[in-house]
């Protein structure tokens, strides 16, 4: 230890005192401080496991939508014009809201539905059972999105939303590998 390093103090009981005050507040301070960075990492490792969970079910929950949106177009037809004409205001919408970790505030989103269903009649005549599959595939879908988009920007990760977990599993070997 330098010379440099040194607090110049009168030795006394009083300077004694004072540092001894000074020593604990730095001990406290640290300890705080560990603990908090402590909670935060454990909060981060936990984001990072669901987000990779919520990355593997959305590839399967995904292509189970596309192959409910596929049988849906081939017993009921082309209802795509159907569904945009009675469109006029969204019924799944997103609230933001604030989680409290270790004095750091990180958002969340969370989707919740608005109004009544008003297609709930559409396919009457035909495909009624796949389109009522098709709305609960999709439903599940966005619900998993909006999932994923709340983990990731709880710690600003920069990782696009709507990469399929296969071909993130496959980036992720190859910079492993490389």
């Amino acid at each position: 230890m330098s010379g440099k390093d040194r607090i110049e103090i009168f030795p006394s009981r009083m300077a004694q005192t004072i540092m001894k005050a000074r020593l604990k507040g730095a001990q406290t301070g640290r300890n705080l401080l560990k603990k908090k960075s402590d909670a935060l990492t454990l909060r981060f490792r936990q984001i990072l496991k669901k987000i990779i969970e919520t990355k593997m079910l959305m590839g399967e929950v995904m292509r189970e939508a596309a192959f409910s949106l596929a049988e849906a177009k081939f017993t009921a037809g082309d209802f795509s014009t159907t569904v945009i004409q009675n469109v006029n205001r969204a019924q799944v919408k997103i609230r933001a809201k604030k989680d409290n970790v270790a004095g750091v505030t990180l958002p969340v989103f969370e989707h919740y539905h608005e109004g009544t269903d008003s297609y709930e009649l559409t396919g009457l005549a035909r495909g009624g059972e796949q389109l009522a599959k098709l709305k609960r595939n999709y439903a599940k879908a966005v619900e998993l999105l909006v999932e994923l988009a709340s983990l990731q920007l709880s710690f600003g990760l920069n990782v696009p939303l709507l990469i399929s977990s296969q071909s993130w599993m496959r980036e992720s070997e190859k910079s492993s590998i490389g």
